[in-house]
């Protein structure tokens, strides 16, 4: 889920993600899920393009966040899993084809048709033993073949040699049943917020 993950700063409530996406520069990763961290986070981050990612369900983000601040469509669960147990990588269906690439870090995958069109695609990143799985999709055009299989056995090969034991990645409620089809389990709930567009609050000074 464009751009790729970069470098992951600490933070005394968690951490940031630089991203790098046009509309998403990085995102704020919150651990320290309580009312005051993230009421007081939201109203210290000012640019749109930096959402907030929390472990509690949609609902109680929403309660907690101050004026000039939207619920975002997308994650609804933390998953994680060991990677030696996900499902190894299904013989792509015929007329398709598979690249994946290593780039400061990070392992990207992506399926194209016959065509060149694309199909499928997913990226890892690898910090330790432990990896982050972020941007996987399949075009709608091309869902119910098996390539999701294809992208997540791929990432998870590609992560474990390079020494990674683990991994975890935010999923949709439609995207937990192939996750969870392939060696995922959900551990956490996730939801994620923005400040809303043409908010006219003055900026405060920046979170850390």
């Amino acid at each position: 889920m464009g751009g790729g993950m970069g470098r992951l700063a600490p933070r005394s409530w968690g951490f940031t993600v630089e991203v790098g996406l046009p509309k998403e520069m990085a995102r704020h990763v919150v651990t320290a899920a309580d009312e005051p961290t993230v009421r007081k986070l939201a109203e210290n981050t000012t640019a749109r393009g930096i959402p907030l990612k929390v472990f509690v369900p949609a609902r109680t983000l929403e309660a907690w966040l101050p004026p000039g601040w939207v619920l975002l469509d997308g994650h609804a669960v933390l998953m994680a899993a060991r990677l030696s147990a996900v499902e190894a990588p299904p013989r792509l269906p015929d007329g398709y084809r598979l690249h994946h690439w290593d780039r400061a870090g990070v392992t990207r995958a992506v399926v194209r048709a016959a065509d060149g069109a694309f199909a499928a695609r997913g990226q890892i990143a690898v910090t330790g033993p432990t990896a982050v799985v972020d941007q996987v999709e399949t075009h709608p055009a091309h869902q119910r073949r098996g390539l999701g299989r294809v992208v997540m056995g791929t990432l998870a090969e590609a992560a474990i040699r390079q020494g990674a034991r683990a991994a975890v990645l935010g999923a949709t409620e439609e995207g937990r049943s192939l996750y969870e089809a392939v060696g995922w389990q959900v551990v956490a709930p996730l939801s994620a917020a923005a400040r809303e567009a043409g908010d006219p609050r003055p900026t405060p000074r920046p979170a850390r």
